[in-house]
């Protein structure tokens, strides 16, 4: 699929991190795109930046997500290309210790129900009301391609580790979206993918570094090559080509300098 000019694309999490990237590195390659999010001042900042347009969009909640493609595509017309990089999770272990009571307790059901909702289900919630709208607009190429959704999973969907029992298994199902969705949106030319990122230069990463130092060092000599963590321009970089190149499809791919994650 040539992203040509004036294409609009949407981007979840859009205004920090990966999404931003992400929607730096489609606006560069001619795409006007929208930004989903919560954070208002820093997505209506970086929209105006790059020629897009802001949403301010809870994926949490369903009509959030639907009025704000409603949005984007009065604004810019129907998304081709749809990046989901948003999620809302929580933390913590099945069996944990309560310093407090002096016993166990177990992670609540309505912890993990919470991150299965803001991971995997906010996944699907996002994709499939893209694909509705790119299963009714015309096929762009002679492949009869109508459009890309790429979905964010996680090196922790394969090597989740201790107290990721939420992250790690949602994420799985991220993966798991992918080819049964792939392939009953075949006939319809659209492709969908995933990217599990390992650990990148985001704000929330960044932060450890001015926090402490020796962690942010071992973190980066953990990396295989290159010995650091990724950039968040270079997980843009395989956003694009995974909208440019019509023969991936049904994938999941690692970016991760060959790390392979730890237990702890």
């Amino acid at each position: 699929m040539k992203l040509e000019s004036g294409m609009a694309a949407v981007v979840t999490g859009g205004a920090s991190g990966l999404g931003r990237a992400s929607a730096q590195a489609l606006a560069d390659a001619g795409c006007k795109v929208a930004i989903f999010d919560i954070n208002d001042e820093d997505g209506e900042a970086h929209a105006k930046a790059i020629g897009g347009t802001f949403h301010h969009v809870d994926i949490m909640d369903e009509q959030s997500v639907l009025d704000g493609f409603e949005a984007a595509r009065a604004a810019n017309g129907q998304e081709r290309a749809t990046v989901h990089c948003a999620m809302a999770s929580r933390r913590g272990k099945t069996i944990g210790w309560d310093k407090e009571k002096g016993a166990y307790k177990r992670l609540p059901t309505e912890d993990y129900a919470f991150g299965a909702e803001g991971i995997l289900v906010a996944s699907y919630r996002v994709a499939s009301i893209s694909a509705l709208g790119m299963a009714n607009a015309d096929p762009l190429n002679d492949d009869g391609e109508r459009g890309s959704i790429t979905l964010t999973a996680s090196v922790a969907a394969e090597d989740g580790q201790i107290g990721q029992i939420i992250y790690g298994s949602c994420k799985a199902g991220v993966n798991g979206l992918v080819l049964p969705m792939a392939r009953e949106l075949m006939d319809l030319g659209i492709r969908v993918n995933s990217v599990m990122p390992g650990i990148f230069n985001t704000p929330l990463f960044r932060g450890m570094k001015e926090r402490n130092r020796a962690v942010w060092d071992q973190l980066n000599a953990s990396v295989p090559f290159p010995k650091r963590l990724g950039e968040p321009e270079e997980f843009a970089s395989l956003i694009v080509e995974i909208a440019s190149n019509t023969y991936i499809n049904g994938h999941q791919f690692r970016l991760d300098g060959a790390i392979r994650m730890p237990p702890r």
